[in-house]
């Protein structure tokens, strides 16, 4: 039996594909898979493009490979290599003639046909397919496919959405991941059924832009992600559903209803507004003004008054002064985030932010992201400490390093810790936090969810 290994960087969405790519080759027998690279009769790396370098770490991980290859050639075997992801479809030929241990690249748009372009790559020929399809990018995911998507946990992420018709300055999704496109509603349904029934308890829905949804509901109507976030909160078994990565601009009124009706829409939203200054926003091509994003929190915690909001920062934009980034700075105040992602604006090749001449000096970026960190930092302990004494939610997920110990995550994905029974996993119970570390909450089961364990436990 043939091996599989892929590796994966970056964001959810790769981790989805990955795991399509692995479903793919395995669902027929075709290959196995294995957590060894050494082993491997096929590597798969599923790249992002999205940091800085990427590109390079890519063919510094080739050059390892290539060793490997050699190795397995003298050993009487054929290691086939594929690149995947946006770093494929952003370089295409190119790889391959950097590093001509590559057999296959594939961009985002074309996993399904992996067999055939493995099949030619095994006849010995060099394969590259990063073209765009001009059909819908979803047509080849019918509902019937869902039966190949295999649960690999108590949760799961599902693509519902790819691509961005945004095009901020700053960012390659458009390039690498083409135009907004989305899934019917009718496959995505038929998937989080099938994880469902294998045991997936919460699902988060993903998307480079992912409340732009539009996809083809069965009246042949186009649904927005609130009239889909509907359908699946009827699924059996599904107890979770989140989203993400969202824009501003494309939080609807169906979505803002959807949080306050849904009780198995979870109150924490990762929300990105990248920078507090409006004059950067527009440089961003952002398309909302401070006053627009800090909106959009309003109305959704009117709905729901116990949301919690997660974010994206760049800091040192191309111009970024420092009064934008005091703005920066007070829209963290503003808004009190649970948590959010920070970073030093890095060039994009082909994006237009990259070829301005006003490129802010790193040791100004790097001392600006210290600051902005350190307020991220004191608001996320702030959110943290406030749980302490509550009662939480939580959905075990897994044990815990200590025996007798299970980890699992509160509505805000917080990891929580308690001492609990294994047959807990995959459950949601209430947990009262008695104490805040750095990364993860500490509780007890409240005492009638106890109860009712230990009597369990004892037949009773």
């Amino acid at each position: 039996m043939r091996k599989l290994h892929v590796k994966s960087y970056g964001c959810q969405m790769n981790v989805y594909d990955a795991n399509r790519m692995t479903d793919l080759l395995t669902s027929d027998s075709s290959y196995v898979e294995t957590g060894t690279l050494e082993e491997a009769d096929l590597v798969i790396l599923n790249t992002c493009h999205i940091r800085e370098k990427a590109a390079e770490k890519v063919y510094s991980e080739l050059g390892r490979i290539r060793q490997l290859k050699r190795e397995a050639t003298r050993a009487g075997r054929h290691l086939i290599v594929a690149v995947a992801g946006c770093v494929a479809q952003a370089e295409g030929e190119e790889i391959v003639r950097r590093a001509p241990v590559v057999d296959v690249v594939v961009g985002p748009q074309s996993y399904h046909r992996l067999p055939e372009l493995l099949a030619q790559a095994e006849g010995g020929a060099k394969v590259v397919d990063t073209e765009f399809p001009i059909e819908d990018k979803f047509d080849h995911l019918a509902p019937a496919s869902a039966a190949t998507i295999h649960a690999r946990g108590v949760t799961s992420f599902v693509t519902v959405q790819e691509g961005c018709d945004k095009f901020c300055t700053f960012c390659v999704v458009p390039y690498t991941r083409g135009a907004e496109a989305s899934r019917p509603v009718a496959a995505i349904v038929a998937e989080v059924e099938n994880l469902a029934r294998a045991g997936v308890r919460e699902v988060t829905l993903i998307g480079q832009n992912v409340n732009a949804y539009h996809g083809r509901a069965e009246d042949g109507s186009q649904a927005t992600l609130g009239r889909l976030l509907k359908s699946l909160a009827d699924v059996p078994g599904v107890l979770r559903l989140r989203y993400t990565t969202s824009h501003p601009r494309d939080v609807d009124e169906g979505l803002v209803a959807a949080h306050r009706d849904l009780a198995v829409l979870m109150p924490q939203l990762h929300l990105p507004v990248q920078s507090g200054s409006d004059r950067v926003l527009a440089a961003m091509n952002r398309r909302h003004t401070r006053a627009e994003y800090l909106d959009v929190v309003t109305r959704l915690r009117t709905v729901r008054p116990d949301i919690a909001f997660t974010s994206d920062f760049i800091v040192g934009f191309p111009g970024e002064t420092e009064e934008d980034f005091i703005d920066t700075l007070r829209i963290v105040e503003d808004v009190g985030f649970a948590g959010a992602f920070s970073f030093k604006y890095s060039p994009r090749p082909g994006t237009p932010a990259a070829d301005r001449g006003d490129q802010i000096a790193d040791e100004v970026k790097r001392e600006r992201l210290a600051r902005l960190q350190e307020r991220i930092d004191h608001h996320q302990r702030a959110f943290n400490r406030s749980c302490a004494g509550r009662k939480l939610e939580v959905l075990f997920e897994k044990p815990g390093r200590i025996a007798g110990q299970l980890v699992g995550r509160s509505a805000y994905l917080q990891p929580v810790q308690v001492m609990a029974p294994t047959s807990l996993i995959s459950q949601i119970a209430t947990v009262r936090i008695s104490d805040v570390g750095s990364n993860s909450l500490f509780g007890e089961l409240d005492r009638a969810e106890a109860r009712d364990q230990a009597l369990a436990g004892t037949g009773g």
